[in-house]
């Protein structure tokens, strides 16, 4: 192993220290020991046990990447993107959603029975607020059940994809499977109807969908925002950045073309997915040093729309 002169070293430290803080003060939050002690630290069953694939996924660095591409693709759905933009205040607050909901799947994959079903029961108590018209003139509400059975599935394949093609350890396709099936327990809990069990139920579902998805005003103004203009400082921009590249190469072509993000095969191939890797990897490097503050680095979505 490359050993490096005391300044040198020091010097990648503190950019290490940096990136972590700036991921730990953004996504965990102020209050990471007292989270930490709900979630991880309490006693009582949980609703997975530890050999579940749902808590390799989770606790893997590519979930950040997983949650951002979820976020991208369930934009897609007019109605569920009419849900956000009414009701999110993700343009002041980009990482305050991440944060949320990343509360959100720590408690359901990590934390006892009792404290789940909790975030459950606010997750759906949110969604009763969340009604309105969309720009096409579409009645929607996030109980619909259809529409949270559209959410559900984006986020999973989300996460399945990210960690696919970034995780540390990938799954073989029987773990995939038990991911998918483990996945659905949470989801018939916020209500979702008939989720899917397995990596093909899920591909057929997403193909279901797909003559309802389209990119709409809403959905290519809040990516150009998320993506390009999001109000963070420098600090904050740089891993944030990262992780919105490395979401922008697993997202299928189509879904690139409607949301008018730019897509290079073959560049593609040779520099941005390795280089998602590296992201991935440098998330997982700058995030170890603070590894047990939360129980794991999970950034994802089962909210069609947050709170304000």
């Amino acid at each position: 192993m490359a050993t490096f002169p005391a300044p040198v070293t020091e010097a990648i430290e503190s950019i290490r220290w940096a990136i972590a803080n700036a991921l730990r003060d953004r996504v965990i939050g102020d209050d990471a020991d007292a989270k930490r002690a709900a979630v991880v630290l309490a006693p009582g069953e949980r609703w997975f046990p530890e050999s579940s694939p749902l808590l390799t996924v989770h606790s893997d660095a590519s979930m950040f990447i997983g949650g951002m591409r979820a976020i991208l693709f369930q934009s897609l759905h007019p109605l569920a993107m009419a849900g956000v933009a009414q009701h999110s205040d993700y343009r002041n607050d980009p990482w305050g959603r991440l944060q949320r909901t990343a509360d959100f799947v720590a408690a359901t994959s990590f934390a006892p029975a009792e404290v789940a079903q909790q975030a459950v029961d606010r997750v759906r108590a949110v969604h009763k607020r969340v009604t309105g018209i969309a720009s096409d003139g579409r009645a929607y509400s996030a109980n619909d059940p259809h529409l949270l059975r559209w959410v559900h599935i984006a986020e999973v394949d989300s996460f399945l994809r990210a960690h696919q093609a970034y995780g540390a350890k990938p799954l073989d396709a029987a773990g995939y499977d038990q991911y998918v099936a483990d996945m659905a327990v949470i989801a018939r809990k916020l209500g979702v109807p008939a989720p899917p069990t397995s990596v093909q139920g899920l591909r057929d579902q997403i193909a279901q969908y797909r003559p309802e998805l389209r990119g709409t005003a809403e959905s290519r103004d809040a990516a150009k925002y998320l993506l390009i203009e999001p109000p963070l400082d420098l600090v904050a921009r740089v891993p944030y950045s990262l992780i919105a590249a490395a979401a922008i190469a697993i997202l299928p072509p189509w879904a690139r073309t409607d949301l008018r993000l730019p897509y290079l095969p073959l560049t593609e191939q040779l520099v941005v997915k390795p280089i998602g890797s590296l992201i991935a990897t440098t998330i997982r490097w700058a995030t170890s040093v603070d590894a047990e503050s939360y129980g794991a680095p999970v950034t994802t979505s089962e909210e069609v729309a947050p709170t304000a």
